[in-house]
């Protein structure tokens, strides 16, 4: 087996990970995500609005966050709203689970046909 072929059967983009978002113990939300591509990454950091770190990660947030059946929890447009009107520190939670994608938040070695 090549490399590469090792990377992507243990590392893939068909992983899937899951973070639960809570408030006084109770699941407010579930957020689901493929792990981040480096051409993801870089498409990504040429949409930001600046080269800062938090705009990379809100965007992220965005692109990548799913819901139980696989279907986008964000819209694009909504960067703003988040940005403007939701507490920091529930969005860095997320976005540094995100970042993190460790065995604690995999949720299941998904299909290949639900690539985000």
């Amino acid at each position: 087996m090549r490399a590469s072929e090792l990377l992507r059967n243990k590392f893939g983009v068909s992983q899937l990970y899951k973070y639960e978002v809570k408030q006084d113990n109770e699941v407010v939300l579930e957020v689901y995500w493929h792990p981040l591509t480096i051409a993801e990454r870089e498409s990504i950091q040429k949409n930001a609005d600046s080269e800062e770190a938090g705009d990379f990660a809100l965007g992220m947030m965005i692109r990548k966050a799913l819901d139980a059946d696989g279907k986008r929890l964000f819209q694009d447009g909504e960067k703003a709203v988040l940005k403007n009107s939701v507490e920091a520190a529930v969005l860095q939670d997320i976005q540094l689970a995100m970042l993190a994608s460790g065995t604690e938040n995999k949720v299941e070695e998904a299909k290949a046909d639900l690539k985000s």
